[in-house]
């Protein structure tokens, strides 16, 4: 069997576009960038029911909130009375806009990695094309394979795991809220390299911005 490329795998996207609906817990904001967040060992650990919960992770969401739109997708459907327990959905400081399941992942395959299943942002950018964009969309995942689909778009972020021992060190969360409130000055997020954003400080991103 031939093994096809991720330029084939588009209209499967196309596709699951047609297909899926996203249903919006809360309105869109005009003007306001995207954040998509996985969930699992990124803003928890599911193995470890009493200490699950990264740090600062309330924090994080009511800083991100201010200048982004919060969009949830994690990988299994399970994960959702998790977040809901934690009180992410009912938070009073920010709101989550969308929550998308798994059925909003596609899978796809490449030469070089086989067949894997993805997060396609194109799918959220397609239903509400008058806010979000590839120009003001990122996405938090801590695992690669999973913005394949988007990968300008894509932070991978530290796994959080076995949190009874990590936790107490954990800090990725306060470092991300500085690199996302600076970055949310910039008119176009599609030309950063998130590769290298615990080396871009507050002032860096900002003499970006005067370079547009």
């Amino acid at each position: 069997m031939k093994l096809l490329r991720l330029k084939i795998s588009m209209p499967i996207s196309r596709r699951r576009v047609d297909q899926y609906k996203i249903e919006l817990r809360n309105p869109c904001r005009q003007g306001k960038k995207l954040l998509v967040l996985d969930i699992d060992y990124t803003l928890f650990d599911h193995r470890y029911l009493l200490q699950l919960m990264r740090p600062f992770l309330h924090d994080f969401l009511t800083a991100a909130y201010a200048e982004y739109d919060i969009g949830l997708q994690p990988g299994i459907s399970s994960l959702v009375p998790a977040i809901t327990n934690l009180g992410v959905l009912s938070n009073p400081n920010y709101k989550i806009t969308a929550l998308l399941d798994y059925l909003a992942m596609i899978t796809v395959q490449f030469d070089s990695r086989g067949i894997f299943d993805c997060k396609p942002l194109c799918l959220i950018w397609t239903q509400f094309p008058e806010f979000y964009s590839s120009k003001n969309t990122i996405m938090f995942d801590d695992l690669r394979r999973n913005f394949a689909m988007n990968p300008q778009n894509g932070l991978i972020i530290k796994p959080f795991k076995k949190a009874h021992s990590s936790r107490d060190s954990d800090h990725e969360l306060l470092k991300l809220t500085t690199y996302l409130l600076a970055i949310a000055e910039l008119d176009d997020l599609s030309n950063l390299d998130h590769n290298n954003w615990q080396s871009l400080s507050e002032d860096n991103v900002k003499g970006r911005r005067r370079h547009q």
